[in-house]
């Protein structure tokens, strides 16, 4: 199973261009990626051009204003030039008679949703309605669901009750590197420059959602300014070594791919 990368950013407007990206693909051999659409931009010409460039690299999930009336026929006609998935917050929701709309379009679409946002937003009641109105809906919680970029402020109660959304079936998690949510060691050690003990929320988050609904994803290129892409991969590989091939194949390829199909 190729490794794929199920979240990292190419943008003329902001972090770096594709080719970036694709160098350390290849020189950590990483396979496919899952480009992400940033925050706050609304043109995804430049993802769709990286696909076009990059035949059978690159699967494309875009963003859109999804308080625009006409969200969801934009929706519509991105996922008619390729998209297969949108980048929504947990508390995005639709102007007029259903606040669901933008969500309901991406689930009739056949679209997954890349979900960014904060543990206490993920583990709230109105992100959970959201998930019980959809249940064919697929919705990959970015950051190990929040958790990666609250560090160091997450709260353990609010980490017991995202775990307990693994009852949904179809929600899902992705796993970024270690510098998201570890404290780097001053001095620098090598070759594990974090100080130990880890925080135990890999296996938490293994037990709870299993290696079918967990999936890699760099965080490229911020990772960049944290570990680096190769530390970012390595390490968590390292993490999950004493997993069986057919659990270390889903997370780091296989589960993304059934999510966000890469095609040529």
């Amino acid at each position: 199973m190729p490794i794929v990368d199920s979240h990292c950013h190419a943008s003329l407007a902001w972090f770096q261009p594709v080719e970036s990206l694709v160098h350390e693909m290849d020189r950590n051999g990483v396979a496919h990626a899952i480009l992400i659409q940033i925050r706050g931009q609304y043109d995804n010409s430049y993802q769709a051009e990286c696909q076009q460039r990059f035949p059978g690299r690159f699967a494309n999930v875009v963003g859109l204003d999804w308080e625009q009336a006409d969200a969801p026929d934009r929706l519509a006609q991105l996922a008619g030039e390729g998209a297969c998935g949108v980048r929504l917050r947990p508390w995005s929701r639709s102007p007029g008679d259903d606040p669901l709309a933008i969500w309901r379009e991406a689930d009739r679409l056949g679209l997954s949703i890349s979900c960014l946002g904060a543990d206490a937003e993920f583990a709230s009641p109105d992100f959970l309605h959201i998930v019980e109105a959809l249940p064919q809906l697929k919705i990959v919680m970015e950051h190990l669901a929040g958790i990666g970029t609250s560090f160091p402020t997450w709260k353990p109660e609010v980490h017991d009750q995202v775990l307990a959304l693994a009852r949904y079936p179809n929600l899902y998690v992705k796993v970024p590197g270690l510098g998201e949510f570890c404290q780097r060691a001053m001095p620098v050690r090598e070759p594990f420059m974090f100080v130990e003990p880890i925080p135990a929320l890999l296996p938490r988050f293994y037990d709870a959602f299993g290696p079918s609904r967990l999936m890699w994803g760099s965080d490229y290129p911020p990772a960049a300014g944290r570990e680096g892409y190769q530390n970012a991969l390595r390490l968590i590989q390292d993490r999950f070594a004493d997993r069986s091939a057919a659990d270390r194949e889903a997370i780091f390829g296989g589960t993304a791919l059934s999510v966000f199909p890469v095609r040529s």
